[in-house]
């Protein structure tokens, strides 16, 4: 056995004690108040062990965490998950952890975020492939702050990849117009650089079908940010897919 499975079956060890403590105390009779006192305090504790494995990285550590009875939805100061705190560290393992441990994908923190929305602007495919994988799966129609789906940041950032994933394997609308009055297409380019990146999240984007027409709430197209922000390459991948 190599030592990624044995770490692997020792997470899954860990969880299934967690299972069978959090059982056994449902099944309890009712405690002193001093031992429902202790137990709040051990439990607070392993929660905070919880977010910080989680914010880390650290997948043994969050399985201990939650052995320990730690809540599996704890939140920290801004409201967040171990699972979004996972998650926005790109912490794969961690998240893959809580994730069959059955945290809530969908959890929403002080500033609109969910473990999903937080991997547009990562742009980690593997973060998503997890997400995805949880049951029940990402709500597609949570928007964050800005009121913007998860694939807008990352057309912003140029994250090719996981856009074309997203709009692959979700039903995330490519023309989704956030509070701005942008879409995924106008970010990639008004926000872009227009190098190779960004290029290509534009590619990707027409493919999937977005409008190449859509302009901002000012009437401007695409097209013409492109041309405006001397953005030649992107202006002619519009041009060839019909933009005017």
């Amino acid at each position: 056995m190599g030592r990624g499975e044995a770490r692997t079956l020792r997470r899954r060890s860990l969880l299934l004690l967690a299972v069978g403590l959090i059982a056994a105390g449902c099944g309890a009779g009712g405690g002193t108040e001093r031992e429902e006192g202790d137990g709040d305090m051990a439990r607070s504790t392993a929660d905070e062990e919880l977010l910080g494995a989680a914010q880390d990285g650290d997948a043994d550590a969050v399985a201990t965490a939650l052995a320990d009875g730690a809540r599996i939805e704890a939140r920290d100061a801004e409201e967040r998950t171990a699972l979004l705190l996972a998650a926005d560290g790109d912490h794969v393992e961690a998240a893959r952890t809580l994730v069959e441990a059955g945290a809530d994908v969908n959890a929403v923190d002080r500033r609109s975020d969910t473990p999903f929305l937080v991997t547009g602007v990562t742009g980690s495919t593997a973060m998503l492939d997890v997400l995805l994988g949880a049951d029940p799966g990402p709500d597609t129609s949570l928007t964050n702050r800005f009121g913007g789906t998860a694939v807008i940041p990352a057309c912003e950032r140029g994250h090719a990849d996981y856009v074309r994933e997203v709009l692959r394997r979700t039903d995330v609308d490519v023309d989704h117009v956030n509070d701005l009055g942008w879409t995924g297409l106008l970010e990639a380019v008004i926000l872009g650089d227009g190098g190779p990146d960004h290029q290509e999240v534009v590619r990707v984007l027409l493919e999937a079908g977005a409008d190449p027409d859509l302009a901002d709430r000012d009437g401007t197209t695409p097209l013409a940010h492109a041309e405006a922000a001397g953005a030649d390459e992107i202006a002619g991948i519009l041009r060839d897919a019909g933009a005017k």
